[in-house]
């Protein structure tokens, strides 16, 4: 397991942008899946994002398509997502984790998570 810290988090207008960022502990093994998932309040924790740490390929739940992306730095072992046009329904705890399988998007393949940081879109 590594350990993942998240950053970034903050209040935003809708239509503004925020980047996340994850520092993860060690480098992953080229295995790992990255991910991205949030939890808004009331609500059961969703997939948002994932990346392959080796190939870097992405998979984005529908509802942020073409608005989010994530991304991986590897020499610095971390992991982004970049949030734009940001609607007051993405508010929520944005999650960061970590999967030893690859390409999973299921939350139940993530073994490792971060404490998570608050994203508020307000209108």
């Amino acid at each position: 397991q590594v350990q993942l810290v998240e950053s970034g988090g903050g209040l935003v207008q809708a239509g503004g942008s925020l980047r996340l960022s994850c520092a993860v502990s060690r480098r992953p093994f080229s295995s790992y899946t990255m991910g991205w998932f949030r939890q808004a309040p009331g609500k059961e924790r969703e997939f948002v994002a994932r990346i392959t740490w080796s190939g870097g390929a992405t998979y984005y739940a529908n509802s942020v398509k073409g608005r989010f992306t994530i991304s991986r730095d590897s020499a610095k072992n971390m992991v982004y997502l970049q949030m734009n046009s940001l609607k007051p329904e993405d508010t929520a705890v944005y999650y960061c984790a970590s999967s030893p399988l690859r390409s999973t998007w299921s939350a139940t393949d993530f073994d490792s998570w971060g404490r998570g940081t608050q994203v508020t879109v307000s209108s």
